[in-house]
């Protein structure tokens, strides 16, 4: 049998997938915010993003789950605050805007999922913090599409371009 062709399935997203607090890895680090872009240089309001990463040591293993339910509907309430997991999913608001509270990854970067609408598959990047051998490898006006750009005290800026000039650099596991 042959597989089916992928088709897209969006904007469905912000039904179950988000949850309160969801971009809120650790508290007293940093904030990093930017915005996604479609090809046409619009914001995509309706875009999840789900971020890896390891923590300040560079350990990837992360705490287990740390969301609380409300002990009598079972509804999801939001995070405890408490623990580091690595892990964080982060709807767009109508402007297309996201933040993402956490910790300096101590290997360098945050493993970054797009999903939104129009894509058959989700794209993966990442938000660099400095100089890697393999943004070394990319030539000037790729890296800097994966570099987070400070904008103050603990705060960087990572926009994502989906298509077009300023398209952000996308990595093929497969």
């Amino acid at each position: 049998m042959n597989p089916t062709p992928s088709q897209t399935v969006g904007p469905f997203y912000g039904y179950a997938l988000p949850f309160p607090g969801g971009g809120d890895l650790a508290a007293g680090g940093i904030t990093v915010q930017g915005y996604v872009y479609d090809g046409a240089g619009d914001p995509v309001p309706d875009a999840l993003l789900e971020f890896w990463q390891a923590d300040p040591s560079g350990d990837l293993t992360g705490a287990p789950g740390t969301l609380r339910r409300d002990p009598v509907t079972g509804a999801v309430i939001g995070r405890h605050g408490l623990d580091f997991t690595g892990f964080g999913r982060v709807p767009t608001d109508a402007d297309g805007r996201y933040a993402l509270r956490t910790l300096v990854p101590g290997n360098g970067y945050i493993s970054v999922c797009v999903f939104a609408r129009g894509l058959l598959h989700h794209l993966y990047t990442r938000i660099y913090f400095g100089q890697d051998a393999f943004l070394d490898a990319l030539p000037p006006h790729r890296r800097e599409t994966l570099l987070a750009v400070r904008e103050g005290e603990g705060v960087y800026r990572f926009d994502i371009h989906l298509q077009g000039e300023k398209e952000t650099v996308f990595l093929d596991f497969g």
